[in-house]
This record gives C-alpha cells, sequence and structure tokens, in this order.
C-alpha cells in the first residue's frame, strides 16, 4: 500500500543572485514497510526535498503534490503539519550534536518529544518509554544514561539516541538524511543493522538519503538518483547495481573503490555539479557526461521507461536497450554517441577528456 506519494514537487529560493531552483519536478512514491534510498552529490536536491514534505524549508516558492495517507502535506497549516512531524513522519538528522540540545539531558528531550503530542502521559511514565526506547536501540545502561546530556555519549550514542527519539511516537514513516555520514565504518554498520531490525519491528516506512552507494546497497529496496535538483534515474536496487544506465548512476558506481583491484586507478566523474541559480541548458549532466550528444545541449530528458520490466526509469536519451555494465551494453552506447556527436557536442566532449581528473581514467 502507498503510503507516501509525491507528485511533480518543485522547490526554489529566490536569493540576489537569481532563483535557486533546489528541486525540479521530482516524483516518487514510498510504500508502507518499504526503504526508499535518494542518492546524489551535495547539492543535488535530496535535503531540501524531503525537509519540504514537512514544511521546513520556510521563503521557498512549492509546487505539486505530496499525498501522505490520504493528506496534501503541501496544503497543511502549521498546527496541521504540527501533528504530523514527531508522531507519524520522523526525522533522523546528519549530525546528533546538533540536533540534541546541549543543556538538555538526552532522556528529557526524548520525553518532551512524546509528551508534546500526547499530554495524557505523565512524567513518569514518559521516562520509563524513553529508557525502553534507549534499551531497544542499544544504548548500555540505558536508566543511567537517560540522565545523561548529550556530550557525555559518543558519536554513535547520540545517533542511537536521535533514532530513539525518531521511533518515540511509533511514526509511519522515517526520513533518514545521512544519519551515517559523520560515523566510522564500524559504528555505520551497527546504526543501519539497528534500522534494518527497527523497521520490520514496527513496520515503518523509512526514506534513506545518503551519498554512499554501500548504504543504499545494505538497506534499501527502491532507488532513486538525483541530480542538479531532478531525479535522473529510479530503480528497485538490484537495477540500479547490476543495470544502470543513466551515464550519472554509472559514474557513480564506477567511483567506488574495489578491493579486488587495488592497483587500478579509480574513474571519476569529471567536473562539479552545476549551481542551481545557472544551470546548463538542456541535460543538466552534459558538460560532465562521457555519452555528451547534440541533442543533449539542448533538449531536456524526461524520464522513460527503460529495460524490460517497466519499472526502470531513466532520463537519459541513450537508447533503452543501454543497461548494465558489460561490453555489449558499452558497445550501444558508443554506437548512439557516434551517430549523434557533432561540432558542438565533439567540443564538450573533448573538454571532460581534458580534466585534470580524467588524466588515467576511462574517459581519458
Amino acid at each position: 500500500m502507498t503510503l507516501l506519494e509525491v507528485k511533480d514537487l518543485a522547490v526554489s529560493f529566490p536569493t540576489a543572485d537569481g532563483v535557486v531552483k533546489a528541486v525540479r519536478g521530482v516524483s516518487f512514491s514510498v510504500d508502507a514497510g518499504r526503504t526508499l534510498g535518494i542518492v546524489g552529490e551535495s547539492g543535488s536536491g535530496k535535503t531540501v526535498l524531503t525537509q519540504t514534505l514537512l514544511g521546513l524549508t520556510p521563503g521557498g516558492d512549492i509546487s505539486g503534490q505530496a499525498i501522505f495517507d490520504g493528506a496534501n502535506l503541501l496544503t497543511m497549516t502549521e498546527d496541521q503539519m504540527r501533528n504530523i512531524r514527531g508522531a507519524q513522519i520522523a526525522v533522523i538528522f546528519q549530525d546528533p550534536l546538533t540536533s540534541l540540545h546541549p543543556l538538555y539531558k538526552v532522556g528529557w528531550q526524548i520525553e518532551e518529544m512524546i509528551r508534546a503530542h500526547d499530554r495524557k502521559v505523565s512524567r513518569k511514565e514518559a521516562t520509563e518509554r524513553a529508557i525502553d526506547l534507549l534499551n531497544k536501540v542499544g544504548i548500555p545502561q540505558a536508566s543511567q544514561r537517560v540522565n545523561d546530556y548529550p556530550h557525555q555519549f559518543s558519536g554513535g550514542m547520540r545517533q542511537r539516541a536521535m533514532i530513539a527519539m525518531a521511533l518515540s511516537l511509533s511514526p509511519k514513516l522515517i526520513i533518514a538524511d545521512e544519519p551515517t555520514t559523520a560515523l566510522d565504518a564500524t559504528v555505520q554498520a551497527q546504526i543501519l543493522d539497528l534500522l534494518l531490525r527497527l523497521q520490520h519491528e514496527f513496520d515503518t516506512a523509512l526514506i534513506m538519503i545518503t551519498h554512499d552507494l554501500g548504504v543504499v546497497a545494505d538497506i534499501a529496496d527502491e532507488v532513486m538518483v538525483m541530480y542538479a535538483g531532478r531525479a535522473v534515474e529510479k530503480a528497485s536496487k538490484h537495477d540500479i547495481f547490476y543495470q544502470p544506465h543513466h551515464p550519472y548512476t554509472k559514474g557513480l558506481l564506477e567511483s567506488i573503490p574495489n578491493s579486488s583491484a587495488v592497483t587500478d586507478r579509480l574513474k571519476p566523474i569529471s567536473g562539479q555539479p552545476p549551481s542551481l541559480i545557472r544551470l546548463p541548458s538542456g541535460c543538466a549532466f552534459h558538460p560532465r557526461c562521457t555519452y555528451v550528444m547534440d541533442r543533449c545541449l539542448d533538449e531536456v530528458p524526461e524520464l522513460v521507461a527503460v529495460g524490460s520490466a517497466g519499472a526502470h526509469r531513466s532520463a537519459c536519451f541513450l537508447p533503452v536497450s543501454a543497461i548494465g555494465l558489460g561490453g555489449d551494453t558499452e558497445e550501444l552506447r558508443k554506437k548512439a554517441v557516434s551517430e549523434d556527436r557533432h561540432a558542438a557536442s565533439a567540443e564538450v566532449a573533448e573538454k571532460i577528456a581534458a580534466a585534470p581528473e580524467s588524466e588515467g581514467s576511462a574517459i581519458a
């Protein structure tokens, strides 16, 4: 059953330098008990997209729909939204140290969350529930640590406390905004295992925002790849990793270090993400794309079905059958490029190949 359905969401911010087009016509859905991974470089619009759902982007010009459990989140009043935040949609932010108030005990902050939404709960009952939640997320000696301040917790423990707070009212949906970025690899694995276990226990839907494809491989069911405020590819986790179509998705996969090929050079994506104030014409990825063609310079590709299943969609002009990482697929891509690359796009391709990060890589 679809719990959240976002349709053609656009968010922009007027500034002195121009209009920042942070999110540009993004659509997706999340089913109850399922996990959607949203992947992309910093500045691709991932956080703005999800914060807009909870009314946390003041000053933004917003259009589109976000239907959650039958109601449009984007048209709710502040009082209506206050009943949604925390109680039905919870958020785990990237840095728990800035999310937890340094002058209040961790337990008190969880209790406040509970009592803000349910005034019938006494302080004693809220404390008992906070201790139980800290136990569930693996905080040792929870009955004592509930009275500690945030600075007395390690980074991993603070993130566990934020997860406990997010679960305190049994929400239907949790948005995890890069919750493991500031953690070391061992603690990151523990947090991901904890999220998966609690998701199954509470049957909660999860949106995982990350730039780490390793996190997506561990936790997601479906994946949406974002670039310059748009969704450029949407598919199941399996298709994203084994049957990618969009060159940006392919680039992200190829830039992951491979432990079995320690002597090989990394394959970087040339260039930097574009300014969301001054977006390139046509496909926003074309200044960095090794498969750039003439039509990419002027036309904006729409999400279309690729492959054979129909659920896999990509916003690229390459042939819809050009999916995967094999040699035959690469030949299909090269053939399409040779047929539609002329002077203008050839000049762009030459600049990409001449970039310093291209030397010795697959794009040189």
